[in-house]
């Protein structure tokens, strides 16, 4: 499969952004250095170009009839500017992938992990019925999230848009530096933001017009590395990590996700609902006391028996400390307890701990 770039690619070599195939694109994976555009997002303003996200858009009769049954958030409770956080299951309850639902006036949008997208849409048109029209706008659009604590100041310099009026899961249309966006209040850092989506030949002037404004708020490109960093200091999960088809979104923390009891179902419902009075085991948070990374899939023990294994792991700037997470078994997820994490035959220790590690203000 050939690898794609996004509108951007040029700007991000310009910058000597460290590039690296992700997801089926060339993508910066960083620019100064993680560490530095971690503390950028946590301390200033940085902005992220994650256009490899896919989009697709639902129209018809039917559109929230279908997305109501192909995911597990209550699809019928939207309002025009509402964003909904959900997920797709498999019959058997594993998840497909985790997704945000936007409802516009006349149509939907969804947003799916990039490493998913031709996955997220084969599945979704296999299970198209009624009056449902379902177009993949992903190749026509340019994402770009701006997050950190002078997000709102950097966005307010680009728009007259009332931020206030957009509030946490909510969007709005509109113009950044006089182009015509889509602009939402979500986040995958744990900090207050934005993300701008914009046609693909408007990406460039966007980008321009970003740094231009955000100068005097220390703005900064951040790549993929920091953003990883970033998610996993704030507990957001990510899509082959921390959860997949091999697990459900009861043990994966996503249970406020689930609603069981909406008006026709969906793909999955019996299996998660038997797996909220049989779940086996639980995503724990852990901090290392020896030195040391945990990494994606290493083994988790506690007295020699084995007891799970760390989905997420690296190190948090903020916290100066190793984190991770990770699927422990039942009964030994309290906070409090000693796990040891298997480093190629080294075990080190580390201490499940309340998450989110890392919490804004």
């Amino acid at each position: 499969m050939q690898t794609k770039k996004t509108a951007l690619y040029n700007q991000h070599t310009t910058l000597n952004a460290k590039m690296v195939p992700f997801a089926g694109f060339i993508m910066p994976v960083q620019y100064s250095g993680i560490i530095d555009e971690h503390l950028t997002v946590r301390k200033n303003v940085g902005i992220f170009d994650v256009s490899h996200m896919g989009e697709f858009e639902f129209r018809g009769i039917d559109a929230e009839k279908f997305l109501n049954r192909m995911t597990t958030n209550n699809v019928a409770r939207l309002e025009p500017g509402d964003i909904q956080y959900s997920a797709m299951l498999y019959d058997d309850g594993g998840v497909v992938d985790d997704l945000l639902v936007y409802r516009f006036e006349d149509h939907y949008m969804t947003v799916v992990n990039a490493s998913n997208l031709d996955k997220d849409y084969e599945w979704l048109k296999s299970h198209l019925q009624g009056d449902v029209q379902m177009e993949d706008i992903s190749d026509q659009t340019t994402l770009l999230a701006i997050q950190g604590p002078k997000a709102v100041e950097l966005v307010k310099r680009l728009t007259d848009m009332p931020l206030d009026e957009i509030k946490y899961y909510n969007f709005r249309l509109g113009q950044t530096a006089g182009i015509d966006t889509i602009i939402s209040r979500t986040g995958y850092t744990g900090e207050e933001g934005f993300e701008l989506y914009v046609s693909r030949d408007s990406s460039a002037s966007l980008w321009e017009a970003i740094f231009d404004a955000g100068q005097e708020f220390g703005v900064k490109p951040i790549g993929l590395g920091a953003r990883d960093s970033l998610r996993l200091e704030a507990c957001y999960n990510l899509y082959g990590n921390d959860m997949d088809e091999t697990t459900n979104p009861i043990e994966a923390g996503l249970g406020w996700i689930v609603k069981s009891k909406k008006r026709g179902g969906f793909i999955g419902k019996e299996p998660v609902l038997k797996a909220k009075q049989e779940t086996t085991r639980k995503l724990i948070g852990f901090i290392l006391i020896d030195k040391g990374i945990a990494r994606h899939n290493t083994d988790i023990y506690i007295k020699g028996e084995k007891v799970g294994y760390v989905t997420s792991g690296g190190f948090s700037p903020i916290m100066n400390k190793a984190i991770g997470l990770g699927y422990v078994n039942k009964p030994y997820t309290d906070v409090g307890n000693i796990i040891e994490i298997d480093l190629r035959g080294r075990r080190i220790k580390a201490e499940i701990v309340q998450t989110p590690f890392y919490k804004r203000g």
